[in-house]
Protein backbone atom coordinates (compact mmCIF):
# COMPACT_ATOMS: atom_id res chain seq x y z
CA UNK A 1 0.00 0.00 0.00
CA UNK A 2 1.51 3.36 -1.20
CA UNK A 3 1.36 5.50 1.89
CA UNK A 4 0.66 9.80 2.44
CA UNK A 5 3.55 11.50 4.36
CA UNK A 6 0.90 13.46 5.66
CA UNK A 7 -1.49 10.45 7.50
CA UNK A 8 1.44 8.73 9.66
CA UNK A 9 0.57 9.32 13.31
CA UNK A 10 2.89 7.97 16.46
CA UNK A 11 1.03 5.81 19.15
CA UNK A 12 3.12 5.44 22.31
CA UNK A 13 1.62 3.28 24.73
CA UNK A 14 2.85 2.82 28.45
CA UNK A 15 0.69 0.45 30.94
CA UNK A 16 0.96 -2.93 33.21
CA UNK A 17 2.05 -5.60 30.93
CA UNK A 18 -1.29 -8.25 30.18
CA UNK A 19 -1.52 -10.88 28.13
CA UNK A 20 -3.31 -9.42 24.40
CA UNK A 21 -2.40 -5.60 24.77
CA UNK A 22 -0.99 -5.97 21.19
CA UNK A 23 -3.51 -8.05 19.36
CA UNK A 24 -6.43 -5.29 21.19
CA UNK A 25 -4.67 -2.50 19.85
CA UNK A 26 -3.84 -4.35 16.36
CA UNK A 27 -7.82 -4.50 16.09
CA UNK A 28 -8.69 -1.40 17.05
CA UNK A 29 -6.49 0.53 14.55
CA UNK A 30 -7.87 -2.35 11.92
CA UNK A 31 -11.43 -1.45 13.09
CA UNK A 32 -10.61 2.30 12.55
CA UNK A 33 -9.20 1.81 8.97
CA UNK A 34 -5.56 2.42 10.23
CA UNK A 35 -2.64 0.30 9.19
CA UNK A 36 0.79 -0.28 11.18
CA UNK A 37 3.82 0.91 9.12
CA UNK A 38 5.94 -0.13 12.00
CA UNK A 39 6.16 -1.35 15.50
CA UNK A 40 8.24 -1.60 18.58
CA UNK A 41 7.91 -2.95 22.16
CA UNK A 42 9.37 -3.60 25.39
CA UNK A 43 8.34 -5.25 28.79
CA UNK A 44 10.57 -4.93 31.64
CA UNK A 45 9.10 -8.81 32.86
CA UNK A 46 8.85 -11.63 30.85
CA UNK A 47 5.40 -11.61 33.24
CA UNK A 48 3.34 -8.43 35.01
CA UNK A 49 5.85 -6.05 34.33
CA UNK A 50 5.69 -2.56 32.15
CA UNK A 51 5.08 -2.77 28.89
CA UNK A 52 6.01 0.05 26.25
CA UNK A 53 5.12 0.79 22.74
CA UNK A 54 5.78 3.18 19.75
CA UNK A 55 4.09 2.48 16.59
CA UNK A 56 3.44 4.16 13.26
CA UNK A 57 0.49 4.02 11.17
CA UNK A 58 -1.10 5.13 8.44
CA UNK A 59 -4.49 6.54 8.23
CA UNK A 60 -6.03 7.94 4.66
CA UNK A 61 -7.24 11.43 5.40
CA UNK A 62 -6.16 11.10 8.64
CA UNK A 63 -7.36 14.53 9.61
CA UNK A 64 -10.97 13.43 9.10
CA UNK A 65 -10.90 10.25 10.53
CA UNK A 66 -8.79 11.04 13.54
CA UNK A 67 -11.97 11.05 15.86
CA UNK A 68 -12.99 7.56 15.27
CA UNK A 69 -9.31 6.20 15.47
CA UNK A 70 -9.21 8.06 19.27
CA UNK A 71 -12.46 6.60 20.04
CA UNK A 72 -10.91 3.02 19.02
CA UNK A 73 -7.88 3.64 20.85
CA UNK A 74 -9.50 4.77 23.74
CA UNK A 75 -11.62 1.61 24.30
CA UNK A 76 -8.76 -0.30 24.03
CA UNK A 77 -7.04 1.92 26.64
CA UNK A 78 -9.75 1.18 29.35
CA UNK A 79 -10.17 -1.92 28.93
CA UNK A 80 -6.20 -2.24 29.70
CA UNK A 81 -5.17 1.03 31.93
CA UNK A 82 -3.08 2.08 29.20
CA UNK A 83 -1.60 5.53 28.94
CA UNK A 84 -1.11 6.87 25.62
CA UNK A 85 -0.72 9.33 22.84
CA UNK A 86 -1.44 9.82 19.51
CA UNK A 87 1.01 12.01 18.06
CA UNK A 88 1.03 13.64 14.68
CA UNK A 89 4.84 12.04 12.94
CA UNK A 90 4.85 14.87 10.21
CA UNK A 91 4.79 17.77 12.83
CA UNK A 92 8.50 18.94 13.63
CA UNK A 93 8.93 19.67 16.85
CA UNK A 94 10.16 22.88 17.87
CA UNK A 95 13.74 23.61 19.44
CA UNK A 96 15.54 25.99 20.89
CA UNK A 97 18.91 25.54 21.28
CA UNK A 98 21.46 26.70 24.41
CA UNK A 99 24.95 27.56 24.47
CA UNK A 100 27.49 29.43 26.04
CA UNK A 101 31.10 29.64 24.39
CA UNK A 102 31.77 25.81 23.34
CA UNK A 103 30.52 25.47 20.04
CA UNK A 104 31.02 21.96 18.46
CA UNK A 105 27.75 20.92 19.72
CA UNK A 106 25.63 23.80 18.69
CA UNK A 107 27.05 23.78 15.02
CA UNK A 108 26.94 20.18 14.77
CA UNK A 109 23.04 20.47 15.50
CA UNK A 110 23.00 23.40 12.82
CA UNK A 111 24.50 21.59 10.39
CA UNK A 112 22.34 18.31 10.40
CA UNK A 113 19.76 21.03 10.81
CA UNK A 114 20.21 22.14 7.29
CA UNK A 115 20.95 18.44 6.00
CA UNK A 116 17.29 17.93 6.79
CA UNK A 117 19.15 15.10 9.34
CA UNK A 118 17.46 16.42 12.43
CA UNK A 119 13.48 16.74 11.57
CA UNK A 120 12.86 20.20 13.99
CA UNK A 121 11.65 23.57 13.57
CA UNK A 122 14.29 25.50 15.16
CA UNK A 123 12.92 28.58 16.76
CA UNK A 124 16.14 30.32 18.34
CA UNK A 125 19.78 30.22 19.94
CA UNK A 126 19.88 31.27 23.47
CA UNK A 127 23.51 31.91 24.63
CA UNK A 128 25.13 33.95 27.55
CA UNK A 129 27.79 35.11 25.46
CA UNK A 130 27.50 37.40 22.01
CA UNK A 131 30.85 35.30 20.15
CA UNK A 132 28.80 32.58 18.44
CA UNK A 133 25.83 35.43 17.16
CA UNK A 134 27.76 35.27 13.54
CA UNK A 135 27.61 31.18 13.31
CA UNK A 136 24.30 31.05 14.43
CA UNK A 137 23.22 33.31 12.29
CA UNK A 138 24.38 32.76 9.23
CA UNK A 139 22.08 29.54 8.90
CA UNK A 140 18.90 32.12 9.29
CA UNK A 141 18.34 31.38 13.09
CA UNK A 142 17.44 34.08 15.49
CA UNK A 143 20.13 34.49 18.37
CA UNK A 144 19.54 35.86 21.64
CA UNK A 145 21.83 36.98 23.75
CA UNK A 146 20.94 36.79 27.66
CA UNK A 147 23.63 37.70 29.73
CA UNK A 148 24.14 35.64 33.13
CA UNK A 149 26.14 36.21 36.44
CA UNK A 150 26.19 35.42 39.80
CA UNK A 151 23.64 38.43 40.73
CA UNK A 152 21.30 38.68 37.76
CA UNK A 153 20.27 34.36 37.44
CA UNK A 154 16.89 35.00 38.37
CA UNK A 155 16.37 37.93 35.81
CA UNK A 156 18.07 36.23 33.03
CA UNK A 157 16.37 32.57 33.50
CA UNK A 158 12.91 34.99 33.35
CA UNK A 159 14.13 36.69 30.03
CA UNK A 160 14.48 33.40 28.91
CA UNK A 161 11.24 31.85 29.73
CA UNK A 162 9.62 34.90 28.04
CA UNK A 163 11.45 33.70 24.92
CA UNK A 164 10.80 30.46 25.11
CA UNK A 165 7.10 30.77 26.97
CA UNK A 166 4.50 28.43 24.38
CA UNK A 167 7.13 28.19 21.46
CA UNK A 168 9.21 25.30 21.91
CA UNK A 169 8.24 21.58 22.14
CA UNK A 170 12.51 21.10 23.39
CA UNK A 171 15.62 22.83 24.98
CA UNK A 172 18.60 21.52 24.22
CA UNK A 173 21.40 22.79 26.03
CA UNK A 174 24.21 22.21 23.64
CA UNK A 175 27.25 23.18 26.34
CA UNK A 176 25.42 25.63 28.26
CA UNK A 177 27.70 26.15 30.98
CA UNK A 178 25.04 27.53 33.99
CA UNK A 179 22.78 25.70 35.91
CA UNK A 180 19.47 26.15 35.28
CA UNK A 181 17.06 26.39 38.41
CA UNK A 182 14.10 24.04 39.39
CA UNK A 183 11.91 26.80 38.76
CA UNK A 184 12.85 27.20 34.95
CA UNK A 185 13.20 23.15 34.65
CA UNK A 186 9.22 23.37 35.57
CA UNK A 187 7.62 26.69 33.71
CA UNK A 188 9.39 26.21 30.54
CA UNK A 189 6.81 23.70 30.05
CA UNK A 190 8.94 21.34 27.97
CA UNK A 191 11.85 18.96 27.96
CA UNK A 192 15.66 19.88 28.79
CA UNK A 193 18.47 17.97 27.13
CA UNK A 194 21.51 18.34 28.24
CA UNK A 195 25.31 17.08 27.35
CA UNK A 196 27.74 16.71 29.32
CA UNK A 197 31.29 14.67 29.67
CA UNK A 198 31.21 11.12 31.48
CA UNK A 199 33.78 11.68 33.69
CA UNK A 200 31.05 12.80 36.15
CA UNK A 201 30.81 12.53 39.43
CA UNK A 202 34.34 12.54 38.80
CA UNK A 203 36.41 15.57 37.57
CA UNK A 204 33.22 17.43 38.28
CA UNK A 205 33.66 21.21 37.94
CA UNK A 206 36.81 22.80 35.83
CA UNK A 207 39.78 21.44 33.92
CA UNK A 208 38.10 18.41 33.87
CA UNK A 209 40.16 16.80 31.30
CA UNK A 210 43.70 18.08 32.67
CA UNK A 211 42.60 16.36 35.44
CA UNK A 212 41.63 13.13 33.89
CA UNK A 213 45.01 13.51 32.16
CA UNK A 214 46.81 13.49 35.53
CA UNK A 215 44.68 10.26 36.76
CA UNK A 216 45.60 8.21 33.48
CA UNK A 217 41.99 7.93 32.30
CA UNK A 218 41.26 4.96 29.58
CA UNK A 219 38.81 6.14 28.32
CA UNK A 220 36.69 9.55 27.42
CA UNK A 221 33.13 9.63 26.84
CA UNK A 222 29.74 11.48 27.21
CA UNK A 223 26.25 11.29 27.95
CA UNK A 224 23.06 13.05 26.87
CA UNK A 225 20.50 13.32 29.95
CA UNK A 226 17.25 14.69 30.50
CA UNK A 227 17.42 17.88 32.69
CA UNK A 228 15.51 17.90 36.51
CA UNK A 229 15.77 19.88 39.22
CA UNK A 230 18.53 16.90 40.37
CA UNK A 231 21.99 18.16 39.06
CA UNK A 232 23.13 15.69 36.21
CA UNK A 233 20.86 13.02 37.63
CA UNK A 234 17.88 12.83 35.04
CA UNK A 235 17.06 10.09 32.81
CA UNK A 236 19.86 9.27 30.53
CA UNK A 237 19.14 8.74 27.17
CA UNK A 238 22.90 7.83 25.54
CA UNK A 239 26.18 7.78 26.36
CA UNK A 240 29.18 6.71 24.18
CA UNK A 241 33.14 6.23 24.84
CA UNK A 242 36.47 6.23 22.71
CA UNK A 243 39.60 4.64 24.18
CA UNK A 244 42.79 7.16 24.74
CA UNK A 245 46.13 6.39 26.13
CA UNK A 246 49.16 7.68 27.77
CA UNK A 247 50.13 9.82 24.67
CA UNK A 248 47.13 12.06 24.51
CA UNK A 249 47.84 15.18 26.15
CA UNK A 250 44.67 17.31 28.14
CA UNK A 251 44.18 19.19 24.18
CA UNK A 252 44.22 16.15 22.85
CA UNK A 253 41.83 14.19 25.60
CA UNK A 254 39.31 17.55 25.14
CA UNK A 255 39.35 17.48 21.40
CA UNK A 256 38.16 13.38 21.35
CA UNK A 257 35.24 14.36 23.99
CA UNK A 258 33.94 17.20 21.89
CA UNK A 259 33.91 14.18 19.17
CA UNK A 260 31.70 12.45 21.58
CA UNK A 261 29.95 15.24 23.17
CA UNK A 262 28.12 16.10 19.56
CA UNK A 263 27.80 12.86 18.17
CA UNK A 264 25.67 11.23 21.81
CA UNK A 265 23.83 14.51 21.73
CA UNK A 266 22.87 14.38 18.13
CA UNK A 267 21.59 10.82 18.42
CA UNK A 268 19.90 12.09 22.01
CA UNK A 269 17.96 14.55 20.35
CA UNK A 270 17.20 12.63 17.04
CA UNK A 271 15.65 9.90 19.22
CA UNK A 272 13.56 12.41 21.31
CA UNK A 273 12.43 14.34 17.94
CA UNK A 274 11.16 10.94 16.56
CA UNK A 275 9.36 10.15 19.62
CA UNK A 276 11.61 6.99 20.53
CA UNK A 277 12.48 7.61 23.91
CA UNK A 278 9.72 6.16 26.86
CA UNK A 279 10.69 7.26 30.87
CA UNK A 280 10.76 4.60 32.93
CA UNK A 281 10.81 5.93 36.24
CA UNK A 282 14.79 7.69 36.27
CA UNK A 283 15.36 5.22 33.59
CA UNK A 284 14.33 5.47 29.46
CA UNK A 285 13.19 3.00 27.13
CA UNK A 286 14.60 3.72 23.40
CA UNK A 287 12.28 2.35 20.59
Amino acid sequence: MATNGKDIARLIAVCRDRHGIIAALAGGLADAGANIVSSNQHSTKAEDGRFFLRMELHLQDLAAHRTELERSLTQVAQRFDIDWQLLDATRPKRVALFVSRYEHCLLDLLWRWRRDQLAMDLTAVVSNHENLRGAVESYGVPFHHVPVDNHNKAKAEAAQLELLQGQVDLVVLARYMQILSPEFLTRVGAPVINIHHSFLPAFAGAQPYQRAFDRGVKLIGATAHYATAELDDGPIIEQDVMRVTHAHDPHKLEAIGADVERMVLARAVEWHLADRVLIDGNRTVIL
